[in-house]
């Protein structure tokens, strides 16, 4: 059994025994889908969702040099990170490509390093090579936490409903223990890449299924549904939020994946600093990533690359689904410059060379006109 399984196996024996049915995926068990695309879909954009997020490594550091070390090789501020706080950063290699952003969950004598479910491993020997004559050591992946987020336009009053008022406590990007139905766990209120509202909790894995299962059985009105992978790729895409490893990878740097909000262009060395920096000072940044839709149907799971009339490259689309709420097949996609107004009709070919026309959308998508 992997760390990962071992990290989730209580909550996942819960869905399992509830009668949801999981895909392994790379010896992992994933669960893509719940209930319907469509219902989880609609409590993502009308509703409330809950996602399980326990399959991200989740790496613990501790020692007086963590914040000092992370801000050191990491491209954000975290000079004057606070305990009971979380912040992002973006690791990068010494080109400034991109390895993984990651989120830091600060306690006064430990941090939770929170990367994604793909570059764990990657994020793990990098942090690693640098740690030299630091105070800082390093365990995990940690199979001490369940991680669930809830998310949602409805998100802040159901978890007033689940946790009471103590909910309306909690600052931005800051966390605090709570109870509910006898659970204790932490909670943190954050905001996602489109600025809407949510919540980060993490518990003891043995209490994460009679959290999720009360969370169930006390809904009320709200339109609340467990998410899977399925509806949550398909909303991000519709929302332009970059994920590992399809956006978030080292071919790209954070002006590329607009991602330099997690960038401090003040702070001074780091690694990858100088090329980041000189990008954006003589605006060398070439391509960005942004939205396409395809004008007949295409398989998912199948890389394109993207051409102008004329045969020349253009891009790369590095996601696709399909989107019920566009009526169409819609992917991002990293684009030269000179094709990102939109409109522009691009060729997009597969791998055997079959060839589909494209248009670049800005993002986030839009939804269909009933006109149409």
């Amino acid at each position: 059994m992997s760390d990962t399984e071992l990290k989730i196996e209580p909550l996942l024996q819960y869905f399992e025994n509830s009668g949801f049915v999981p895909e392994v995926i790379e010896g992992k068990k994933i669960f893509k889908h719940f209930n319907s695309k469509e219902d989880e879909i609609n409590s993502l954009t009308d509703g409330v969702g809950l996602r399980d997020l326990s399959g991200n490594n989740i790496l613990v550091l501790e020692g007086k040099d963590v914040l000092d070390f992370l801000h050191r090789i990491s491209t954000n501020s975290l000079k004057n990170v606070q305990a009971n706080s979380i912040s992002r950063t973006i690791l990068t290699t010494e080109k400034g490509r991109i390895i993984d952003t990651v989120s830091i969950i600060s306690f006064d004598d430990r941090h939770l390093l929170i990367c994604s479910r793909a570059h764990g491993s990657k994020v793990k020997r990098w942090i690693e090579k640098y740690i030299i004559t630091d105070d800082v050591s390093m365990n995990g992946p940690s199979d001490k936490y369940a991680l669930l987020e809830v998310l949602g336009p409805q998100a802040d009053s159901f978890m007033t409903l689940i946790c009471g008022n103590s909910v309306n406590d909690i600052e931005l990007n800051k966390f605090k223990s709570v109870s509910s139905e006898g659970v204790l766990f932490y909670m943190a209120r954050l905001k996602d890449r489109i600025g809407k509202t949510k919540f980060w909790l993490w518990l003891n894995p043995e209490n994460s299924a009679k959290l999720v299962d009360f969370m169930l059985k006390n809904k009320g009105i709200f339109n609340f549904n467990l998410i899977g992978d399925d509806a949550y790729n398909c909303y991000r895409i519709n929302k332009g939020i970059p994920a590992a490893p399809n956006e978030i990878n080292d071919l790209y740097n954070p002006h590329e994946a607009n991602l330099t909000d997690l960038v401090s262009f003040t702070k001074g060395c780091y690694i990858g600093q100088e090329v980041i920096a000189r990008l954006d000072t003589y605006d060398k940044v070439q391509k960005h990533l942004t939205g396409v839709s395809f004008t007949e149907p295409v398989d998912e799971h199948v890389q394109y690359n993207l051409s102008d009339n004329s045969g020349h490259e253009a891009g790369m689309v590095t996601s696709v689904v399909y989107s019920e709420r566009s009526g169409k097949y819609i992917g991002l996609a990293y684009i030269r410059n000179t094709y990102l107004q939109e409109g522009t009709e691009l060729t997009a070919k597969d791998s055997n060379g079959k060839s589909i026309k494209v248009i670049v959308e800005s993002l986030p998508f839009r939804k269909k006109s009933s006109k149409q």
